[in-house]
């Protein structure tokens, strides 16, 4: 007797961000007709919700909490020390993650009849068919689809070092599970991920180090401001080893002993805990991909076209398993929605041109579309200019302005092709770069639309005015 498989229209392979925002869509387009299969191990929701941006940002605002009062930029406000508990801390956040699953994914999902939940290990047997088979290997079932969904998202990437298994590391998967601040910590790392738990720590009372393969902090965005956030960073007491690299980790009798080598050599940095921030990697090596005649990059990504489709006919995928340069929630989301759209009959295109991402130290950092390097490489030459926030009233007001807005523009015509702002509020203004990018605006468009002052975003009218005029010979609010 041949094993019963069970059809449905929809199979989705993962239950975070992409997929959860696919089955929606899905559902919506078909007024809750389509059958959905969704395939997952872990907590719903994924990375985002609970270990990635809900953790790290509740982490990061308690800490500004405590650091800020003690660090007053404004003549007349005296230092104030916060009382708090980082224990206490560390349960609320763990208490609003599981809130925020709750509400989020686990109400939501019981909303969808059509959809039914597997909690297991996902692993194509043909194109149309998925075996299930829970993390032991015992085999659940068969599942196939009329069409299906690769969202199986990533994990942190763990580097070949060592001793640094024996010794023992957190991950951002794992270091909400803590209870106790570290007095001192090694981050290997110094990407967004790495930035943002590392002052977050280093705001709670932590002495942070920073190891960086590179030789320049966030390379997504312009020089200037890697610049500016790690000379911020040291003034709040943050070390850095740039171009440096983790030779070894052992433990010493108390402490982790991590051996770093750098362009002066060999340095030994003695820490209570280590944190690896190293990236992630797609999980993608166990579903038999092959068996599907799905292709991947070399990291194990999925190929994908910009409609969704893999190089299988039938097959999507979305997420953070996809081969794309941006791994963000809001963009994964955006792409289960457009694979779905494509099932049903739809053209549509993701746009990564116009994507905004974000680093949430303090001050924020965001970015869309390209770098001045980048736009110049591509096209031999370009238009910026760079804004200084100590030249903006609204940041000389409130004693913020360790930060800058860059403006690039296509120099034939003027038109926007990227911004690159580091400000307190930057995650909120930088959506306005989004739709210049997005719909081809010029500086003229972005000069003639009226901005309040003060106000910070105030200070992209201002970056645009400065490739017309000087500003150093402009009034307030001068058009």
């Amino acid at each position: 007797m041949s094993e019963e498989i069970k059809h449905f229209d929809l199979v989705i392979l993962g239950h975070g961000a992409a997929a959860f925002s696919a089955g929606i869509k899905a559902s919506e387009l078909s007024s809750g007709e389509m059958s959905i299969a969704m395939i997952g191990t872990g907590p719903l929701g994924g990375t985002c919700v609970n270990v990635g941006c809900v953790p790290s940002k509740y982490l990061l605002e308690a800490s500004h909490r405590v650091f800020r009062p003690k660090h007053p930029k404004m003549e007349g406000i005296y230092e104030t020390n916060v009382v708090h508990d980082f224990s206490a801390v560390m349960k609320g956040l763990r208490s609003y993650v599981k809130q925020a699953r709750e509400s989020k994914y686990v109400d939501v999902m019981r909303s969808y009849e059509n959809v039914a939940l597997y909690e297991g290990l996902a692993r194509f047997t043909d194109r149309k068919t998925v075996e299930i088979s829970d993390p032991k290997g015992k085999k659940i079932g068969k599942v196939s689809g009329s069409n299906i969904l690769i969202a199986t998202g990533s994990r942190p990437s763990i580097p070949n070092i060592d001793g640094l298994n024996d010794a023992g590391f957190l991950t951002s998967d794992t270091i909400w599970g803590i209870d106790e601040l570290p007095s001192s910590i090694a981050i290997v790392g110094g990407g967004a991920i790495g930035l943002e738990i590392g002052q977050a720590l280093l705001h709670f009372g932590s002495s942070v180090t920073v190891i960086e393969a590179l030789d320049s902090l966030l390379p997504q965005t312009e020089p200037e401001i890697g610049s500016a956030i790690r000379a911020l960073l040291e003034k709040e007491g943050m070390k850095f080893y740039m171009k440096a690299r983790v030779s070894s980790v052992h433990k010493s009798s108390k402490n982790k002993i991590v051996e770093v080598i750098t362009h002066k050599g060999r340095e030994r940095v003695e820490v209570d805990e280590i944190l690896v921030a190293t990236g992630r990697l797609p999980n993608t090596d166990t579903l038999n991909l092959d068996a599907a005649g799905i292709k991947t990059d070399p990291r194990g990504q999925v190929l994908t076209e910009r409609s969704m489709k893999t190089t299988s006919p039938g097959i999507y995928a979305a997420g953070d398993c996809v081969s794309k340069r941006l791994f963000l929630e809001t963009l994964a989301a955006r792409e289960g929605v457009i694979a779905v759209s494509n099932m049903f009959g739809e053209d549509l295109r993701i746009d990564y041109d116009s994507s905004t991402w974000a680093v949430f130290t303090y001050p924020q950092i965001a970015g869309v579309g390209m770098t001045e390097n980048e736009f110049s490489r591509k096209n031999g030459s370009c238009s910026c200019r760079t804004f200084p926030l100590s030249n903006l009233t609204k940041a000389s007001i409130i004693g913020e302005t360790e930060g800058l807005i860059k403006i690039t523009v296509d120099p034939k015509d003027n038109r926007v092709v990227g911004m690159h702002i580091m400000a307190p509020n930057a995650t909120d203004i930088i959506t306005e770069g989004a739709y210049a990018v997005q719909n081809g605006y010029k500086i003229n468009d972005i000069i003639a639309t009226s901005h309040i002052f003060p106000s910070m975003s105030e200070g992209i009218k201002n970056a645009a005015q400065s490739f017309i005029r000087d500003l150093s010979m402009m009034s307030c609010c001068m058009e």
